[in-house]
């Protein structure tokens, strides 16, 4: 039997039949005239190699192959007819949904509190877990569905990949609120003097979030006022707090910090805070997935402004 050339309708008429003991049954439940399933049985016979169903004094009666067969094939259409099902009709208060997303560290930080509120009070029986993946391998992760979405300062071209622009955002400088630049008038913004004559520490993430903060002092000639570089972004708010350390962070992290602690947020010199985009990231085959397109809404909710 070549199987790329059977038709998979016949499918449904040979767990028809399974089902009903009888082709003119088969064929109601099917809406099919009894002309048009005997046809499409003697071609399944044909395909198979098989009479499939021999007629005895009490009816149809499946063969041995048919009853190996048979099973199987309603399995699988149940299990479709499910999933076709689910696709038309997402419940997220009864999903059992399981989502795999990549954040950095500080991604974790700014995002996974929201949206496990979210959860928690509209898809309870959800789960969504955070996959480690550096930028450079996100595509792939995405098409082999590793991962479902990403969120980050990240702008992949591959083909299949899709983005979609959260927010802009810009870096700004924290300190302890006792904490004041080594010369100069103190106003919310930092002078390029002032800059320079600060220590910093900065924190050197990977997976979703590229280093661009180490990058822009490298670009302003102020490299060597890092005097600490930490791992993780969580890290910093104790290293400034503690010490004379100014920190330079993304503003909505700030905004989180200084809610909770006692810090205080300097603006950078102008013009040398670039901006940057953060943005969503999903691959195309999972553009109509009712459970995907929700979960990208929930994204959508929260952070797009």
């Amino acid at each position: 039997m070549n199987f790329r050339q059977l038709d998979l309708n016949l499918l449904r008429v040979l767990a028809a039949i399974h089902r009903t003991g009888s082709v003119t049954a088969a064929g109601k439940a099917l809406s099919l005239s009894q002309l048009a399933t005997s046809s499409a049985l003697a071609r399944l016979r044909r395909h198979l190699n098989d009479e499939l169903f021999v007629r005895t004094p009490d009816g149809l009666k499946s063969t041995r192959a048919c009853e190996r067969l048979a099973p199987e094939v309603t399995d699988l259409l149940h299990r479709l007819e499910s999933t076709m099902s689910a696709r038309e009709a997402f419940d997220p208060a009864h999903s059992e949904a399981r989502w795999r997303t990549s954040l950095s560290d500080l991604g974790e930080m700014m995002f996974l509190p929201a949206l496990a509120t979210a959860l928690r009070t509209h898809a309870p029986h959800a789960r969504l877990a955070n996959v480690a993946v550096a930028a450079e391998d996100l595509p792939g992760a995405l098409e082999a569905r590793e991962i479902d979405f990403a969120i980050g300062i990240l702008n992949p071209r591959q083909r299949g990949i899709r983005t979609e622009l959260l927010f802009c955002e810009h870096y700004v400088a924290m300190s302890s609120a006792h904490w004041r630049p080594a010369s100069g008038r103190v106003t919310a913004r930092l002078t390029p003097d002032q800059l320079s004559q600060a220590s910093i520490v900065v924190a050197s993430p990977t997976a979703t979030f590229h280093g661009s903060v180490e990058k822009t002092l490298v670009r302003l000639k102020l490299s060597d006022r890092i005097v600490l570089r930490a791992r993780h972004f969580g890290a910093l708010p104790d290293l400034a707090l503690n010490t004379d350390l100014l920190t330079i962070v993304p503003q909505m992290y700030a905004e989180i910090l200084s809610q909770r602690l006692d810090m205080r947020v300097w603006e950078l010199p102008e013009g040398t805070s670039p901006d940057y985009e953060v943005r969503l990231v999903w691959h195309s085959s999972t553009a109509n997935d009712p459970a995907q397109v929700w979960i990208r809404e929930q994204v959508h909710r929260l952070f797009r402004r």
